[in-house]
């Protein structure tokens, strides 16, 4: 069963960037593959997606133009590049396997979930 280990996050001023990546104990290739997040107090959502191939993506209507995922099948990793930060951001990220064309439904994802990587935007 795959296994994913998330890295990059950090503490970051409103309107600052922040790279993620996603890792995973078996090949990533064969999956599309989501960012999910889970602020303290609320259920975890998804963010955005990518298919196996790279060839489509989804974003959430709060991350669309400022976050932009993209995959490297050579280096079996998926990363999540998040611009334009806001408070609102602030959240556990998380990365998971992906099934069907509703990516970003969390009861869609699969996979053994890692620890995350914490994303704090404050001033």
């Amino acid at each position: 069963q795959l296994q994913f280990v998330e890295s990059g996050g950090g503490l970051v001023q409103p309107g600052g960037s922040l790279r993620l990546s996603c890792a995973a104990s078996g090949s990533l290739g064969y999956y599309g593959i989501g960012w999910f997040r889970q602020a303290p107090g609320k259920e975890r959502e998804g963010v955005s997606c990518i298919s196996s191939n790279g060839g489509r993506t989804n974003y959430a209507d709060s991350v669309k133009g400022r976050f932009t995922i993209s995959r490297d099948n050579a280096k079996n990793t998926v990363d999540l590049q998040m611009n334009s930060l806001k408070p609102e951001d602030t959240a556990v990220y998380y990365c998971a396997a992906v099934r069907g064309p509703a990516c970003l439904v969390v009861g869609n994802a699969f996979g053994s979930w890692g620890q995350g990587t914490q994303v704090t935007v404050s001033s």
